[in-house]
C-alpha cells in the first residue's frame, strides 16, 4: 500500500513499463515459482503426462508450465472440487478428488496412466502430497519436483526401491527462475498472451 519503497538493488527488476502492475505483481512469487517448477525443472516433453498437486495459484501456474510444454494430459489433484472448473482454464484435463479413492492416489494415478505420469509437480507442501507425487510417476523416466514448504519437522519417507527403479526427485525454490534477467520474459510471455494469470 506504500507509494514510496526503498529496496535493495538485487530485489528489483525492470520490466515492460506498459504492462499493468495489477496484474503482473503475481508473477513475482506464486506464479513464477509454479509455472518454473514445470518448465524449468520438471521439463516435460510435447505429449507427456503430468500430475499437479494442489490446484491453488502455484498449482495453476504449475499446470500453465504443463501445457505450454505441451503436455497431452495435465492431471490435476485437490481435495477441493471447486478448483477443478477454474483449473481447466490453465491448461488441467482430468482431476482427481483423493476423497473420492477407497485406495492411494499414486495407485489410482498408475492405473490411470498404465504404470505412472512422466512428471509431477507438488504444490501443496503437505508431506503426504510430497510422497504420493513422488510415487506416482513412472519407473525408468519419471521426474517429482517438489515445490511445496513442508512443516519443519516433517520427514520424507519412501521405498528405497522408488529410487533404485530410477525415479527423480527434484526440488525448486522459485521455479528455478533468476529474477532479475528472467522474470523480464515472463513479464513478455503474459503480454503477449502465451500466460493467463
Amino acid at each position: 500500500f506504500s507509494e514510496y519503497t526503498v529496496m535493495h538493488v538485487g530485489c528489483v527488476a525492470k520490466i515492460n513499463p506498459e504492462a499493468p502492475l495489477d496484474k503482473v505483481c503475481v508473477l513475482s512469487c506464486g506464479i513464477s515459482t509454479g509455472l518454473g517448477a514445470t518448465i524449468n525443472v520438471a521439463k516435460p516433453r510435447k505429449g507427456s503426462t503430468v500430475a499437479i498437486f494442489g490446484l491453488g495459484a502455484v498449482g495453476l501456474a504449475a499446470a500453465e508450465g504443463a501445457r505450454i510444454s505441451g503436455a497431452s494430459r495435465i492431471i490435476g489433484i485437490d481435495l477441493n472440487p471447486n478448483r477443478f472448473e477454474e483449473a481447466k482454464k490453465f491448461g488441467c484435463t482430468e482431476f482427481i478428488n483423493p476423497k473420492d479413492h477407497d485406495k492411494p492416489v499414486q495407485q489410482v494415478l498408475a492405473e490411470m496412466t498404465n504404470g505412472g505420469v512422466d512428471r509431477s509437480v507438488e504444490c501443496t507442501g503437505n508431506i503426504h502430497a510430497m510422497v504420493q507425487a513422488f510415487e506416482c510417476v513412472h519407473d525408468g523416466w519419471g521426474v517429482a519436483v517438489l515445490v511445496g514448504v513442508p512443516h519443519k519437522d516433517a520427514e520424507f519417507k519412501t521405498h528405497p526401491m522408488n529410487f533404485l527403479n530410477e525415479r527423480t526427485l527434484k526440488g525448486t525454490f522459485f521455479g528455478n527462475y533468476k529474477p532479475r534477467t528472467d522474470l523480464p520474459n515472463v513479464v513478455e510471455m503474459y503480454m503477449k498472451k502465451e500466460l493467463e494469470v
